[in-house]
């Protein structure tokens, strides 16, 4: 059993409240817009694992450590994350064709700040967008998720809202 801590959209804010969430996490997953390397330097400090891709807003250093999308199992689960996604219906270009050829059980996704945890029938996948954990943005609550992975299926999922 896996406990994960998704966030995405921090946009170089840290947060002290990602410690006290994500510290009992096995892994740490950021869907982009990171936009500093001190933010994932510590968010390495926090969990064994951090896993994250590059968003729009994220510069040279930033891409030169990360890919544009990731692909990956852990605890027998597939995910597949990257910054600009979409959503169930609605998936930004391509983003369709690569679900279609990976056939990932979680997709995660930010981008948009808008929180979403939906079940794809279609896909056969549930995506996550976190929303946004910084304090750009239209946002009105910065929010964070945590779900917990066992032997090949997701769990568990917790929203957290990090009131302002």
């Amino acid at each position: 059993m896996k406990r994960i801590g998704i966030l995405s959209d921090t946009h170089a804010w840290w947060d002290d409240r990602y410690v006290t969430y994500f510290s009992g996490c096995d892994e740490i997953w950021h869907a982009g817009d990171i936009g500093s390397e001190e933010v994932l330097d510590r968010l390495e400090g926090i969990a064994p694992v951090v896993r994250a891709v590059y968003g729009n807003i994220d510069g040279a250093a930033l891409r030169r450590r990360l890919k544009e999308v990731e692909c990956f199992t852990t605890e027998g689960v597939k995910v597949l994350m990257t910054h600009i996604g979409g959503y169930p219906g609605r998936y930004a270009p391509g983003v369709k064709a690569t679900l279609l050829a990976e056939q990932p059980q979680l997709f995660v996704s930010g981008h948009s700040h808008i929180l979403k945890v939906v079940n794809d029938k279609y896909m056969h996948l549930l995506h996550i967008n976190p929303g946004a954990a910084g304090r750009q943005g239209w946002q009105t609550v910065p929010t964070i998720v945590l779900i917990t992975l066992d032997s090949g299926t997701i769990a568990g999922c917790e929203v957290v809202e990090l009131s302002k």
